[in-house]
């Protein structure tokens, strides 16, 4: 199946569906693909447009199907535990910081995710470094020539050599 944004959309309904009917849909939420990026899987933000709108952006790197689906939905898991937790969202904001005191982890095992955390962690430290490699090379030095020494001439009144 390709992965564009409609697909996205569809794990993300088949994930709250099953994972998350406890929490209250406030506002649309949208899924989308952002930008390429070495760091963030993920994230989630209100519509700058439309402040009734969450929209969460994934990593554009996630399209290629050598990504496996899991490590795509533990990153929408995270973000809607965002959501859950009042980050970028109408609902009711649970902690001062998004990340406070392992509070991912835990969400992940409340809601029987806990094999799903376990299983993205590991497969992005065995691959995410050779994806990133893929994705970004090194660039090639600039090609510029090296700089040229350029004969100053002596001035008419210079008696040196």
């Amino acid at each position: 199946m390709k992965r564009d944004e409609a697909w996205l959309q569809q794990v993300l309904d088949k994930i709250w569906d099953n994972y998350f009917t406890d929490v209250p849909q406030e506002n649309d939420v949208r899924m989308v693909f952002g930008r390429r990026a070495k760091r963030r899987l993920g994230s989630i933000g209100l519509d700058p447009n439309d402040r009734h709108t969450s929209i969460i952006t994934i990593n554009s790197i996630f399209k290629s199907p050598e990504i496996p689906e899991f490590v795509i939905e533990a990153t929408i898991v995270h973000e809607l535990t965002h959501y859950a937790h009042g980050f970028n969202s109408p609902l009711a904001q649970a902690q001062a910081h998004p990340h406070a005191g392992g509070v991912m982890r835990r969400e992940f095992a409340e809601r029987g995710l806990l094999e799903l955390y376990s299983q993205q962690k590991r497969w992005l430290k065995a691959n995410w470094h050779e994806v990133l490699a893929r994705e970004f090379p090194p660039r090639a030095r600039n090609a510029r020539p090296a700089a040229v020494k350029m004969k100053i001439p002596k001035p008419f009144w210079y008696i040196g050599d």
